[in-house]
């Protein structure tokens, strides 16, 4: 095992979020890029098997999704221009990032939580684990302004840097028939996100489309095993569709674990590290307790408490809880089969005395609940260029006088 200083763990750290996510834009001809889009646009009001209609705030249109993507994708919206939203948020990794616990933030500092998926988040009506946005619209600036995420100082920063790229200022025209504003800005993200809806999986095709031979018997048996074991309590499934979440806030049993020493740092997929204490303290000394729902509300009440998640596509979504301490769909299962891991939790988390063939069942329904459509979402994703310190627009080259005008200040 290689052990780095802290200066280098930090480079290592640094280059991979340089690196960003997978090069190139899908090579779609134009009309297959506009058809895969205009599907895309469809899922709000004809949503998959499984879903019910979404109902955004206010009429979505085809340029406003193609905006909000862009920005998803666009390294300018950060200070030092270096990440944008879907470098955490990656397509091909159920919009989500499966190689960290926890994704690394600007300069390699580290986040406190998991990347949550995605995924059909038009439905949520909280956001983030503890439930603290109640929009898309809002929820976007919190990454956008914290310290450890996309860093910016304020969003007037943000909406200054924007409104010196052209295509930008002619889009959000197009868009909204205004310019870029704080709104405008908050409405194309939470445009894009609302299209991200996935379903028709096996399992409604199963339960909600009467087909009897689209899940194999193991996953029906997993089915029966997860009402029985009360795990439908709070993953809802109704007659109709299935968001399999009840919306609120428990206390299922994570390790609350208090001030941890990280020893080992991964830093690329099957890549780890052993780090110093100069490392440590550079990158991520301790690991704070996660008081959940408190830090939204205050309520002593709410401590340890964070948002039920979906389990839709769940089987691309690893590492699970809110601190990525579970790597598989295996040891989530037997996390709940021990019953947790503190004994404060909520009173319904209890051992579950499974057998192996149960646990197995289990897992097979959870991989049933992947959408039909997760590879055309990643595939539209990368039509959008990534957009950088170094070029305006698609992609073209700026001169040095417009490379220092896009410079943030004090970078």
């Amino acid at each position: 095992m290689t052990e780095l200083t802290g200066t280098q763990a930090l480079a290592v750290i640094l280059a991979l979020c340089l690196a960003g996510s997978p090069a190139g834009a899908a090579e779609l001809n134009d009309s297959a890029t506009k058809q895969m889009r205009s599907g895309l646009a469809q899922l709000m009001e004809n949503p998959p098997l499984g879903l019910p209609q979404a109902k955004p705030p206010r009429p979505v249109t085809q340029a406003s999704i193609d905006l909000g993507r862009r920005l998803f994708f666009d390294r300018r919206l950060s200070f030092n221009q270096t990440l944008s939203c879907g470098m955490c948020h990656i397509p091909e990794q159920g919009f989500t990032q499966q190689e960290l616990a926890t994704p690394v933030g600007m300069e390699g500092r580290s986040i406190r939580r998991n990347a949550p998926a995605l995924y059909n988040v038009a439905y949520r009506p909280a956001l983030f684990h503890d439930g603290r946005e109640e929009s898309l619209e809002q929820q976007i600036f919190a990454p956008l302004l914290a310290v450890n995420e996309l860093g910016n100082p304020s969003i007037g920063s943000v909406l200054q840097r924007l409104r010196r790229i052209s295509d930008y200022v002619t889009a959000f025209q197009a868009s909204y028939g205004e310019g870029i504003n704080i709104n405008t800005l908050s409405w194309a993200l939470a445009d894009y996100q609302r299209t991200l809806i996935s379903a028709d999986s096996p399992f409604d095709r199963w339960r909600f489309g009467g087909d009897a031979d689209a899940v194999s018997s193991a996953v029906k048996r997993g089915f029966t095993v997860f009402n029985d074991s009360g795990c439908a309590v709070c993953h809802l499934v109704s007659e109709d569709y299935a968001h399999f979440t009840d919306h609120r806030f428990h206390d299922v049993g994570v390790s609350r674990g208090g001030i941890q020493p990280i020893a080992k740092l991964q830093v690329a997929p099957g890549l780890m590290i052993d780090v110093d204490g100069e490392a440590q303290a550079e990158i991520a000394p301790t690991k704070p307790a996660d008081l959940g729902r408190f830090d939204a509300t205050g309520r002593i009440e709410h401590r340890w408490k964070f948002r039920t998640p979906t389990l839709r596509n769940v089987a691309l979504t690893a590492p699970y809880m809110h601190d990525g301490s579970l790597p598989t769909l295996d040891a989530v299962v037997d996390f709940f089969d021990r019953g947790g891991d503190h004994p404060e939790a909520d009173e319904r988390i209890l051992p579950l005395g499974l057998s192996e063939r149960q646990k197995a069942d289990l897992v097979a329904f959870l991989r049933s609940l992947t959408g039909s459509n997760v590879e055309q979402l990643a595939a539209d994703a990368r039509t959008a260029p990534i957009g950088d310190r170094l070029s305006t627009g698609r992609n073209r080259p700026v001169s040095k006088r417009g490379q220092d005008a896009l410079a943030p200040e004090g970078y």
